[in-house]
């Protein structure tokens, strides 16, 4: 049965219907019902935990359920950092991005290093100290970014070479053309590697992006074909922020 809205939710609530519907069609691909799940958490609202509960318990694919055991988390750490009004105080992303988990508050990247890479540490810890090392942004924390590429779980691969796209770090080249090279990697890494390398966007990187716009898996394929599209609008000269702005919605952002 889809989930009522109650009142005093936030408006982005107004898609928990829609998001249930595709969390529990397991006729979709599981990265759409993994981006369902991310969702979830990303709204926030203590009323999504049972939806995440009940996939976490049945969905086959087990990316999906790390996702939901990732939303799960965030939702506990946003009601833990939330003010008496029921607002959260969690710290926005530097990179504008709605993070599936606050970063971990270690000051050295040694230690974030090696909770990172750790394959004995917990989904949300990994995702807090691969968020942390993003926002350090130095050489020793890019490299330790790089090295996570070779975690045991899709799911975290797949967010390692996002923050890698995010990062626009040319060393990272050559781990994401590996990446999107390895026909026996899951699609959905394959996918954010296709995006990374579209973010990095030198020579080497939009040379690859051709070639692997034939890739015969979908998800790939499209990927490097919305990369090349996006790397042309941007070189029209116009910005994403102008096109936001052309959104009929736009004027009722404050």
């Amino acid at each position: 049965m889809p989930l009522s809205i109650q009142q005093g939710t936030p408006p982005d609530a107004d898609a928990i219907p829609a998001l249930e519907g595709v969390l529990f069609d397991f006729s979709l691909h599981p990265i759409v019902r993994h981006e369902a799940a991310e969702a979830l958490g990303a709204i926030g609202i203590e009323s999504n935990i049972l939806l995440l509960e009940r996939s976490l318990a049945s969905d086959p694919a087990q990316e999906v359920r790390e996702t939901c055991e990732l939303a799960l988390s965030r939702i506990k750490e946003l009601k833990n950092v939330g003010t008496d009004d029921g607002s959260s105080t969690m710290a926005p992303s530097p990179f504008l991005s709605v993070d599936p988990a606050a970063p971990a508050s270690y000051s050295s990247v040694e230690d974030l290093r090696e909770v990172l890479l750790s394959e004995e540490n917990g989904m949300y810890e990994r995702y807090a100290a691969l968020f942390a090392l993003r926002n350090n942004g130095g050489e020793e924390a890019i490299s330790a970014i790089i090295a996570s590429l070779g975690s045991k779980s899709a799911l975290l691969r797949h967010e390692v070479a996002y923050v890698l796209g995010q990062l626009q770090n040319k060393r990272a080249s050559d781990a994401l053309s590996m990446t999107l090279k390895d026909v026996n990697e899951h699609p959905m890494v394959r996918h954010e590697a296709a995006e990374a390398l579209g973010s990095i966007a030198d020579a080497e990187c939009l040379a690859l992006l051709v070639d692997f716009a034939k890739d015969p898996e979908p998800i790939v394929s499209q990927s490097c074909e919305v990369a090349l599209s996006m790397l042309e609008f941007e070189k029209s000269g116009k910005s994403f922020e102008f096109l936001f702005m052309q959104m009929p919605h736009a004027e009722q952002v404050s």
